[in-house]
């Protein structure tokens, strides 16, 4: 239960330092919004995928992991799809995001799973 509690604390704390990096880049109302969304979307999304490849058995792990990898990139492209224009969110900002924060904590997932 404790390495599950400081994986989640690290995961959420690179999300943070992402996210308040990106709010620098994007600085105006919208491009913060959307950054703020696609933080929310990234966290629930690694959640998933990194919780799955951590119960995984070790024989399936890379497997799981490479379905966690299809899931991001599956939900990078409903993002662009189908909930920029009802969310009224600002396409570069969100895709951009969104895409950075996906990539951090895949490369992250990856060195926590074998350490």
């Amino acid at each position: 239960m404790r390495a599950a509690t400081t994986t989640a604390s690290i995961g959420l704390v690179a999300l943070a330092v992402t996210t308040g990096l990106l709010a620098l880049v994007f600085r105006d109302e919208a491009g913060r919004r959307a950054v703020l969304w696609s933080a929310g979307i990234a966290a629930a999304v690694q959640v998933v995928a990194f919780g799955a490849a951590r119960l995984a058995p070790p024989a399936k792990v890379f497997k799981v992991w490479a379905g966690g990898a299809a899931l991001r990139m599956l939900t990078l492209v409903v993002h662009a799809l189908l909930l920029l224009k009802p969310l009224g969110l600002q396409p570069m900002a969100a895709l951009l995001s969104l895409a950075a924060l996906l990539f951090v904590t895949t490369v992250l997932e990856s060195w926590l799973l074998t350490s």
